[in-house]
């Protein structure tokens, strides 16, 4: 089970149950050989795809933006992505383990309302520094819930500003269930929250009488709270139709969130934008 669990892992960053059609439930996907992968021991994903989303959390305006993926093993150590940025788990799993356990750092780059701000009214606000998040995640992953190759895990960020932007702290947990549906397709589903301290409400929602006077909008306090929640669902699909022999592959990704709380309340987001914010990415990866 050590190649499955790896894939596993590495569809956590897409950040529950599985979905499948009713012709896929009627296939009966050829086994997977668990002596021999690609996944075992060292390996790299290294990718590049093309997303969409909203140009600042909150708002109703899209933009398109290049999505660099590079996720892998080596020493025992996995990483995978965390938005623009990294986590690094050092516990190394075990072959044929139920249960695996995931500890480690993680390091996440935010560039909310620091460039790319369509919105004439919420720019004229001015840009914001962008941050850099570092802290521990951890979390567990229970092998062979429905089928032999499938899992779900249970993880949480604790990450704090360092880059002295908002000076905050962001709590992320997530639930993710993955499966392959067959030989050469692979999928997740993941639901997660985002919940956030007074500094990072305050730097990203609220309007001060400076701000107000500049812009229109009507003062505002945010305060602590979740600030969202929301599902992501990950597919990739192998082009020789074997995911275990690496080679090229498609990752079609595609999210929704909704905000909460006074983020959902903030000027920047009830009159400038939209609490419902959605993500979508295509792209191409190549595994050796």
């Amino acid at each position: 089970m050590k190649n499955l669990n790896v894939l596993s892992r590495t569809a956590l960053f897409s950040l529950g149950l599985g979905i499948s059609s009713p012709l896929l439930a009627q296939e009966d996907p050829a086994p997977l050989p668990v002596e021999s992968s690609v996944f075992d021991g060292d390996y790299l994903t290294a990718g590049i795809g093309i997303a969409a989303g909203p140009s600042y959390e909150g708002s109703d305006d899209y933009a398109i933006s290049p999505l660099p993926v590079i996720l892998g093993s080596f020493q025992g150590v996995d990483f995978q992505p965390r938005g623009p940025g990294i986590a690094l788990d050092f516990i190394p799993d075990q072959k044929g383990a139920k249960v695996d356990f995931i500890l480690g750092p993680v390091v996440r780059a935010r560039f909310d309302r620091q460039n790319s701000i369509k919105d004439p009214v919420v720019r004229s606000l001015g840009k914001l520094d962008f941050a850099v998040e570092v802290g521990p995640f951890a979390g567990i992953q229970i092998n062979r819930v429905l089928n032999p190759y499938d899992s779900l895990t249970a993880q949480v960020d604790l990450r704090w500003d360092v880059a002295g932007a908002h000076d905050g702290m962001v709590i992320f947990p997530s639930l993710t269930y993955f499966t392959p549906l067959s030989r050469g397709v692979i999928t997740s589903l993941a639901i997660s929250g985002e919940y956030v301290d007074d500094n990072y409400a305050d730097y990203y929602f609220s309007i001060s009488p400076a701000g107000s006077a500049a812009s229109g909008l009507p003062t505002f306090t945010a305060d602590s709270g979740w600030k969202n929640v929301g599902a992501t669902m990950l597919t990739a699909v192998d082009l020789d139709g074997d995911a275990t022999n690496g080679g090229f592959g498609l990752i079609f990704l595609g999210s929704y969130s909704r905000l909460l709380g006074d983020p959902k309340r903030s000027p920047v987001t009830s009159i400038r934008g939209s609490a419902d914010q959605w993500f979508g990415a295509i792209g191409i990866g190549y595994t050796f």
